[in-house]
């Protein structure tokens, strides 16, 4: 079980390691040195990541209620992209991904429901340096919605591209978290079966541009309801399956801090004991690669 350092220079990783000498083993994926893997120690490539600490560098902030940690989209963003592609975030929240997508040298597009919070991570983003000229664009409206396929195209004209490289999901959890009163939000389906049918109707529309062979990340996790485990996760992996996708990995993620049972371990220790489950200390993150 391996535990991994809090990075939180405010800098891709990349940029921290010289270039090699000579001609690089070339990746169609990313840019990662191969001639030189074994450097590479900063690019986790195990299945169980144990984050101690957000990254609070930079423009980053923990206040938003249901945000993930940057370390997350940082890494997939490394492996699964070139410098000057672009990402998708069809639920931008906070703005974490274009965030780590600016330091990376990558584009970014963001989708937001709610405008209030899309104002709010358009001007953190602002508070980034770019230092690669990259161009970001956030879209207010609902992912889920027919009309956000025609958005996305006019996002990627703006940047010069036809194309998306890839795709970030990081949806709310059904109604463990509610975000807005809006009969749009995720987290307001009245059903888990409601719920993963607009979910695959998210994928269906952030993913008709994305590049075939490219990759669409889903970090989610699960939920109990009348006392039984709902595995949110795996259903919300069988939509991706439903449609383009082969599954390529599965990464657990251990969760540090959760807002809703801060200060509250020992209640949640004996619930445990008392109703024969075990607390949630675990989330997914699903990589799905589009068939070429």
């Amino acid at each position: 079980m391996q535990s991994f350092p809090d990075f939180g220079s405010g800098s891709c990783f990349e940029e921290q390691r010289h270039e090699a000498k000579g001609k690089k083993k070339q990746n169609p994926i990313n840019d990662l040195d191969l001639e030189n893997w074994k450097s590479l120690t900063d690019i986790w490539t195990d299945s169980l990541w144990l984050i101690p600490s957000r990254d609070k560098s930079g423009a980053h902030t923990a206040e938003y209620h249901g945000n993930f940690v940057p370390q997350i989209p940082r890494q997939v963003i490394q492996r699964y992209t070139k410098r000057g592609d672009v990402v998708l975030d069809a639920f931008l929240g906070s703005g974490t991904t274009l965030i780590e997508s600016q330091r990376c040298g990558r584009h970014g597009i963001g989708i937001e429901l709610l405008s209030e919070v899309a104002h709010k991570a358009t001007a953190r983003i602002a508070l980034e340096p770019n230092r690669h000229g990259i161009q970001n664009h956030v879209i207010i409206g609902d992912s889920s919605s027919p009309d956000i396929k025609g958005r996305i195209v006019e996002a990627l004209e703006r940047i010069g591209r036809d194309l998306v490289d890839l795709v970030m999901l990081h949806p709310p959890y059904h109604d463990i978290i509610k975000f807005s009163d809006s009969p749009d939000d995720l987290s307001n389906q009245a059903t888990v079966a409601a719920f993963c049918e607009a979910l695959g109707r998210v994928i269906e529309n952030t993913t008709e541009k994305l590049r075939p062979g490219r990759f669409l990340i889903i970090v989610i996790g699960d939920k109990y309801a009348d006392s039984a485990w709902i595995p949110l996760g795996f259903y919300v992996m069988q939509e991706a399956l439903k449609r383009e996708f082969i599954l390529k990995s599965i990464v657990v993620k251990d969760m540090q801090g959760n807002r809703a049972k801060q200060n509250q371990e020992q209640l949640w220790r004996y619930r445990a004991l008392l109703g024969g489950f075990y607390v949630f200390r675990h989330e997914y993150v699903f990589v799905l690669k589009k068939k070429a």
